[in-house]
């Protein structure tokens, strides 16, 4: 329950703190005092959009925080749910800077607006004249039926089987339209890739082949240079062999004189295997140069076929073809197994489709079990309220799946004899909504473990016993809820276990909306001044005071 609110520096309202009791509480004041501001304040901490104008000083943040005992409450798993630590003493904050920038926080963790909403909703229910047409909307209509049926752990089912059966569907058509896709470039992907597949490309041929190239084109000079150079190094006349064997000769002498020179032996001999090694290679490499003009068109033949791919496909190397051809290959493989993909995604679709038809059988199901038991007692409750010739039926209808199910909702209702029942939009007037909606709020009651419920002017368009049944019925809903009541009747007014008013303070250069709790003798005086005008008699008072003391 709300256990204190307090605001700061919003609207008319410079600083306002309210403790309100665990039972019914009231609310009055005169029009305009400040009552619906504290509503919209109250509003915020369910994330409702925040408004600079809407700051008491410009020049000062508005803070508005609620602090909640959520003992026996079982609210511990949406906590968990929003990645919240649960404590049974709850603070909720809204603060709104001087430059409009808002920030929420629970128990002092920052949180968005998305979270506050679905935290707040579950502490505080508001409804306000506003909501009365909400009845006539069927979804809020099945939103009724499945409170009632406690259908909430159904519907998140549903809703899971929903989604899956959904994204079946469009994993399937998806996949279509890529197979479609696949099917108009088949052809030409085969052509591409048995054109790649047949060339039989190697990843380092393209080098190699140049390579080749240049020393078949090149042969006659190669091999004359080679001959050249291998001549220079094994000349039978004057070579560079012979030379270095003569310096080895003439060091191995000097280093027999002179053990030190030995060193110098060894890097001549060390030079002389050198280079005989260079010249027999040199030969080696002269030997496998050929002048063969029909290799060299054989070659040529392949580069030009290397070139006109790599040019047709956009790339610089074979490499890049080879990964074309197995991109391509693979888009074959895929068109190939089309078929078998598309019967494993149709079984898919059907197995997510039996799974969502189970549970929205199930709910509806639920959904068809409880309306007679919500007829009867909304049709109990208004022949207590005033309307005893009601007539309500709730039908249900098959629908395609949606998000709620496959069912629609729709309440139809008579406030008069012999009138055929029609949708509540269409026949119900400002009082009916008022009672229809109060008679809802009191048989849901007790099926949502919901804190604090604040009922803001439910009792448009009703009066006199109409009004003090309405209060009692408060007053039930009160032993299990805390029960905020804003009224104008009092009927209602009277039925309260504590009693606020709101009233407007002038002392000051601006006007300030306060609010004070009422002692036995102000709420007689109150109450009286709603029966009876500013200046009640003393028959007035002694009624309000009875009415005080009676309920």
């Amino acid at each position: 329950m709300l256990s204190n609110l307090l605001i700061k520096n919003y609207a008319l309202i410079k600083q306002l703190e309210m403790s309100p009791d665990p039972g019914l509480n009231i609310i009055t004041g005169e029009t305009g005092a400040g009552k619906s501001i504290m509503l919209g304040a109250i509003g915020l901490l369910l994330g409702n959009r925040a408004d600079v104008k809407s700051l008491y000083d410009a020049s000062e943040k508005c803070v508005i925080e609620g602090s909640f005992n959520l003992a026996g409450y079982d609210l511990a798993p949406n906590f968990e749910d929003e990645n919240l630590d649960f404590s049974e003493e709850c603070i909720v904050r809204r603060e709104i800077s001087v430059a409009g920038k808002s920030r929420a926080f629970i128990n002092d963790t920052p949180v968005n607006l998305d979270t506050l909403k679905k935290i707040g909703t579950q502490l505080l229910d508001i409804h306000s004249q506003h909501d009365s047409i909400l009845l006539g909307n069927n979804e809020f209509q099945l939103q009724v039926v499945d409170s009632y049926a406690e259908n909430a752990d159904l519907l998140k089912t549903y809703q899971l089987d929903f989604n899956a059966y959904r994204e079946a569907v469009r994993a399937l058509d998806e996949l279509k339209k890529h197979a479609q896709q696949l099917r108009k470039e088949f052809d030409y992907d085969q052509f591409l890739f048995q054109e790649l597949n047949n060339a039989n490309l190697k990843a380092d041929e393209q080098e190699k082949l140049e390579q080749e190239l240049t020393i078949l084109e090149n042969a006659v000079e190669i091999k004359e240079r080679l001959q050249l150079a291998h001549a220079y190094l094994d000349n039978p006349e004057n070579s560079v062999l012979d030379l270095l064997k003569n310096t080895v000769s003439a060091l191995t002498q000097a280093s027999r004189l002179v053990p030190d020179y030995d060193a110098l032996r060894q890097r001549a001999q060390s030079a002389l295997i050198e280079l005989r090694d260079l010249a027999d290679e040199i030969d080696q490499v002269n030997s496998g140069v050929d002048v063969d003009s029909t290799r060299s068109e054989v070659v040529q033949e392949r580069l030009d076929l290397i070139y006109s791919l790599l040019k047709k496909h956009q790339v610089t190397s074979v490499a890049e073809l080879l990964a074309i051809e197995e991109e391509l290959q693979g888009k074959l493989s895929i068109v190939l197994n089309l078929d078998d993909d598309l019967a494993a995604a149709e079984k898919r679709l059907a197995k997510a489709k039996e799974k969502m038809s189970a549970s929205a059988e199930t709910l509806s199901k639920r959904r068809n079990n409880v309306t007679k038991a919500i007829e009867k007692l909304i049709l109990e409750r208004l022949y207590e309220l005033g309307i005893p010739n009601a007539t309500l039926t709730i039908q249900i209808t098959e629908t395609a799946p949606t998000p709620t199910g496959i069912d629609s909702v729709a309440f139809l209702f008579s406030g008069n004899k012999g009138i055929v029942p029609q949708e509540l939009k269409q026949v119900a007037s400002g009082g009916e909504f008022s009672r229809l909606m109060m008679v809802i709020k009191y048989i849901l009651a007790d099926k949502r473990k919901l804190p604090t419920i604040i009922f803001d002017e439910i009792d448009t368009g009703v009066s006199g016993e109409i009004a003090k049944k309405m209060g009692k019925m408060m007053q039930n809903m009160a032993v299990n809820h805390q029960i905020i009541a804003i009224t104008h009747l009092h009927q209602i007014a009277s039925s309260g276990d504590a009693h606020y008013f709101v009233y407007k303070d002038h002392s000051s250069d601006k006007t300030v909306s306060r609010i004070k709790k009422l002692s036995i003798d102000e709420r007689v005086q109150e109450i009286a001044q709603m029966i009876g005008g500013h200046n009640p008699s003393e028959a007035v008072l002694h009624n309000a005071r009875e009415m005080i003391l009676k309920d």
